[in-house]
């Protein structure tokens, strides 16, 4: 029995490629064919011997993967070809150095060079910045998607960081890229403390979060175009504004008035980032235009004129609740009940003007009738969101704010905002809102309603009714 066990245990047993033995790179081979018409298009072979997975790394910043791979060079050089065969012993590499003798720039007349760079008849080449007066031109979704799934920025979204700072020019005549950021770059944590492993310490975070960190662009770099399968390639470790670890993008769509990008991050596994890009004379903040649109709303109807929106709201709110008091002033038989639920620090309903902004030159009142019942509990101390909030108790009041809705999360930074506290319960109080003092505003198109107070999580119940947005 022993005896047999050794028979089987031979050492050419080991040999067998099944058995995941460890390459050696002795053993690699591949083959180098310059395409007979155009020889600075060239293919690569792997001619080993042994099974596995191949990869190729083409020394003018482009990769592949595959038994048999082609690649282009539009400039006469020596470029360095590595392949590298994975089994699952372990991986092994080989080079060749190979000889493009002359350049040929017809390579670079691809639509996707001109796209790009506005082609060779224009040597200031094209430069590009984000796209941020419209939704969706940075965004994040999974690794394993091709879409942004996970979020979107919307218009102006990142104003308030260094992201929109960055512009990139790409020529054609030298495959040129100059990459402008007035000093600044823009990440999140993971990308901030890759960074900062790399010497670039200095990081602040904005008013629109995360972190911008000190970074100074080379005076120039190269880029590469692969045509193939619309891969561009930064030189010497350049990236289009937000850090995620990688110079290489895959061009979703380009056309003379729009560029979209994927990264995968390096710096995050999982996360792709999303990135839309116009020309830089094309990035012009769309006019919106101002009106003075009456409003008015006595939630009587099935179908309102005047829709509001809820956000963090409780089930029981309801825009055609039946009046809980029709006397003092109100017998109306529907009102808007307001749930402020337990457990939300920021709950709130609001107006979104469709398409136009406030113009408060001359309308800019804002008057409703609204009901603090007695039985809400006004007493107990509750959670608050954070330290800087003064008052953590349930309140009789009610605050309307006017914002811009181009500024997403952060409208709250440019808000205006009046707060009415002390308001008398059991009975129908007419409030009116008067925001004269910022007539002359012309970014307010969304109107918020926010009873109780923000900043804690006390809940309770409030009513309104015969909202009017009037001179």
């Amino acid at each position: 029995m022993a005896s047999l066990l050794l028979w089987f245990c031979e050492p050419q047993e080991f040999d067998d490629h099944e058995l995941g033995q460890l390459p050696q790179a002795e053993q690699l081979s591949f083959s180098v064919t310059p395409n007979s018409d155009q020889p600075n298009v060239v293919s690569f072979e792997n001619t080993t011997d042994k099974p596995g997975v191949v990869t190729w790394k083409f020394g003018n910043g482009a990769s592949g993967q595959g038994q048999t791979a082609t690649a282009e060079y539009p400039f006469a050089g020596s470029y360095d070809v590595t392949m590298t065969l994975a089994t699952s012993g372990g991986h092994a590499t080989t080079t060749k150095t190979i000889e493009v003798a002359e350049d040929d720039l017809s390579l670079l007349q691809n639509p996707l060079y001109t796209a790009l760079t506005g082609g060779a008849d224009n040597p200031e080449g094209k430069t590009w910045v984000f796209d941020q007066y419209h939704e969706g031109h940075f965004g994040v979704g999974p690794v394993d998607g091709m879409s942004p799934d996970w979020w979107e920025a919307g218009p102006n979204d990142k104003l308030e960081s260094a992201l929109y700072d960055n512009k990139f020019t790409f020529k054609q005549v030298g495959v040129e890229l100059i990459w402008e950021n007035n000093g600044w770059i823009y990440t999140n944590e993971a990308g901030k403390n890759d960074l900062a492993n790399q010497g670039y310490t200095n990081a602040v975070v904005p008013p629109a979060a995360d972190f911008n960190v000190e970074y100074t662009p080379n005076e120039s770099y190269t880029f590469n175009l692969i045509t193939s399968d619309s891969t561009l390639i930064l030189s010497d470790g350049a990236f289009l504004g937000h850090y995620a670890g990688t110079s290489e993008y895959k061009i979703l769509s380009i056309s003379e008035n729009e560029m979209y990008l994927r990264a995968e991050s390096t710096v995050e596994s999982g996360n792709a980032w999303y990135y839309r890009f116009v020309p830089e004379d094309q990035n012009i903040k769309p006019q919106v235009p101002l009106k003075a649109e009456p409003l008015s709303e006595d939630f009587e109807e099935d179908q309102p004129s005047v829709v509001f929106e809820k956000e963090a709201m409780g089930p029981r709110t309801d825009a055609s609740y039946q009046n809980p008091a029709p006397f003092d002033g109100n017998t109306s038989d529907n009102v808007f009940l307001y749930e402020r639920p337990d457990g939300e620090f920021y709950s709130n309903v609001y107006y979104l003007a469709e398409d136009y902004k406030f113009d408060l030159s001359t309308q800019n009142k804002i008057t409703m009738q609204v009901y603090m019942p007695s039985y809400n509990d006004y007493t107990t101390e509750n959670n608050v969101a954070g330290s800087w909030i003064t008052n953590n108790q349930l309140q009789a009041s009610v605050a309307v704010k006017l914002q811009n809705s181009d500024l997403g999360g952060d409208a709250y930074t440019t808000q205006t905002e009046i707060l009415e506290t002390g308001v008398e319960t059991g009975t129908w109080v007419e409030l009116t809102f008067d925001f004269s003092h910022v007539s002359d505003r012309e970014d307010y198109d969304k109107i918020v309603i926010q009873f109780g107070t923000e900043g804690h999580d006390g809940g309770g119940i409030f009513f309104f009714d015969n909202f009017e947005f009037h001179e």
